[in-house]
Order: structure tokens, then C-alpha cells, then sequence
């Protein structure tokens, strides 16, 4: 379907019995839109798809109806209906895209998103462990794997490689045995947007992925299995949330540490190397972030750490 043939399916004379008759075909687009196109992750799809089907189920007439003021309206019952700023902040950035998308699409004579004013959303500080903290959570998944059972050696080997590398939890789980170079002592991930990048790990890390290697996963290995690193008790992939139990688990042993899983991991690994004297722009590209400002929080975290270190030894504090 061309574009001005899709537009005159959307217009208020088209003859519809239903405003939303259509729906789902202009969803669908939008979707291949953001997988295909823009290459973006399942989750962020889903989300933004889920987003956009609210916001049509609020417009009176059809898509080709939506201003400005629609989408302020539509932010606004969701507010007074609790959701959060955060929550409000990504529904605004789905609009915009779905906006920007019709607008080129000839849905909309004009982008009402570009109109759109929010205000961003709070960003907390994450929960960080400190280096000490991190020693003792790799000495208690060490403890696991003493015994050498396939598990141990696998949960060991995902909790040093998480905080090693730095990682997201989906990173991992998408992993192949060919994705890890033990020579070289890199892995390369697959990121959101299908981005891929190349990634060191440290020693411990690698022998840790190493031994899961030889005398873990060829125990857990079927024919289900295929090319993935981590496999699960019964053989297939990995699930994420294995990896967000195994992580908790281990968590809970560690004295005076947050309850943290696989992304606080990540977010330790990024405080330690800038504390280290890392420079941002290698964490960033470390961690596959699209923008430095996503990767500044850290150093807000490393900030507010020795303000906190201060205020505790400093004797006129």
C-alpha cells in the first residue's frame, strides 16, 4: 500500500464504520517501521506499539486527526490516572516517533510531536556496589562452583562475565560460544539497535567462562542447545531470568550490599572503571550507549560516593 493510499485510508471521509476500523493494519507498519527500519529491540517495539495503540484508542476520528493538543490530552489522563514521569517521559518519545512517521507517511499534513513539550524524567541514581562488595559476590559464586557441578560453573562464569564486560543481561543470553575470544580476551555483543561492539573481560572472567566451557556446558549440552554460551539446566539458551535469580541469590550473601541484579552488575562495572580513572568516552563505548549523557550518570554516582565517604571521615564535615 502506498503512502497517499494508506493516508486515504485514515481519512475522516473514508467511509469507515468504525474510527479504529484499521488499527491494527497502521500498527503493524509502524511496527516493521521500528524493527525493520529504525532496528530497534522486541522490548522497545512492544513498548512503543502498546503506546500508540493507547493513544488511537483515545483519538475520536482516526489517526489523521491528532494534534497537539490530542497528545497533551492523552498524556494527561495517563498522569492523572498515576502513571509515573518516567512512564509519561517514553509514551511522549512514542508519540513523537509515531507522529514523525505518519507525518512522512502522509497520514499528517504536519508533525504535531514536534510540539510536544515534557518534562524530562527523574534520573535516580542506581545502586552500586562498592569494590569490596564485588570482590565478596565473586568469592561467593566461587564457592558455588567448587564442587564443580555444571550449574556452579555456569553461574559462576555469569556473574564474573557481567561484571567483567559490563554487559546487559540480554547481551549475555544472546551470546554464542563464537561470540567469546579467549585469547584475545574479548566478547563481542549484539546491542539495541543491532549494534555490534567488541568488549574486553578481564582474567578472572575469562577462566571463569573458560572452565563453563570445558567442563560445564559440554555436561548440560543437547540438541536444543544449538551455538548458545550459556545453556540452562534442562539445555536450551539461557533465560534472563536465570540469570536475575542467580544474580539475586548471590546478592543476598554479600554484607551491606543493595539488592542489585544483572543491570546493577553493569551499573557497578561502569562506576568502578571511571573511579579507576577510565575516561567516559571508553566506558561509553564499553557499555554501547548512543549518547554520552547516558553514560555521565556514572560519574554523578562516583560523585555522590565520595561526597558520601567525606561527610562519614572528614572531621568538619
Amino acid at each position: 500500500m502506498r503512502s497517499n493510499e494508506l493516508a486515504a485510508t485514515f481519512a475522516p471521509d473514508a467511509g469507515r464504520e468504525s474510527p479504529l476500523e484499521g488499527t491494527d493494519e497502521l500498527l503493524r507498519r509502524f511496527e516493521t517501521h521500528l524493527s525493520a527500519e529504525r532496528g530497534l529491540s522486541a522490548h522497545t517495539v512492544r513498548a512503543y506499539t502498546a503506546d500508540v495503540r493507547s493513544l488511537l484508542g483515545t483519538v475520536e476520528t482516526d489517526a489523521g486527526a491528532i494534534d497537539v493538543r490530542a497528545l497533551r490530552a492523552w498524556l494527561g489522563r495517563l498522569a492523572a490516572q498515576g502513571s509515573a514521569r518516567a512512564s509519561l517521559s517514553r509514551r511522549a518519545a512514542s508519540a513523537r516517533v509515531f507522529t514523525a512517521w505518519c507525518a512522512r507517511q502522509g497520514i499528517l499534513s504536519t508533525d504535531p510531536g514536534v510540539l510536544l513539550g515534557t518534562s524530562r524524567s527523574h534520573r535516580t541514581l542506581p545502586g552500586v556496589l562498592r569494590r569490596e562488595q564485588a570482590r565478596d559476590l565473586m568469592e561467593i559464586a566461587g564457592l558455588a562452583a567448587d564442587d564443580g557441578s555444571p550449574g556452579g560453573l555456569r553461574d559462576l562464569a555469569v556473574v564474573e562475565l557481567l561484571y567483567a564486560s559490563g554487559i546487559r543481561v540480554g547481551e549475555l543470553v544472546g551470546l554464542d560460544i563464537d561470540d567469546f575470544d579467549q585469547s584475545r580476551r574479548v566478547v563481542r555483543v549484539m546491542g539495541k539497535g543491532a549494534k555490534e561492539r567488541t568488549v574486553p573481560v578481564g582474567v578472572p572472567g575469562c577462566v571463569a567462562v573458560r572452565d563453563w566451557l570445558e567442563h560445564g556446558r559440554s555436561v548440560l549440552v543437547t540438541e536444543r542447545s544449538g551455538p548458545a554460551l550459556f545453556l540452562g539446566d534442562k539445555g536450551s539458551r539461557l533465560d534472563q531470568r536465570a540469570v536475575r535469580r542467580t544474580v539475586h541469590r548471590f546478592i543476598s550473601h554479600v554484607a551491606g550490599a543493595p539488592d542489585i541484579g544483572p543491570h546493577g552488575l553493569r551499573h557497578s562495572a561502569a562506576t568502578h572503571l571511571l573511579e579507576g580513572g577510565a575516561d567516559l568516552r571508553s566506558v561509553q563505548e564499553m557499555l554501547g550507549h548512543a549518547t554520552l549523557a547516558t553514560t555521565q550518570v556514572y560519574t554523578h554516582v562516583s560523585v555522590e560516593r565520595l561526597k558520601a565517604t567525606y561527610e562519614q571521615a572528614h572531621p568538619r564535615a
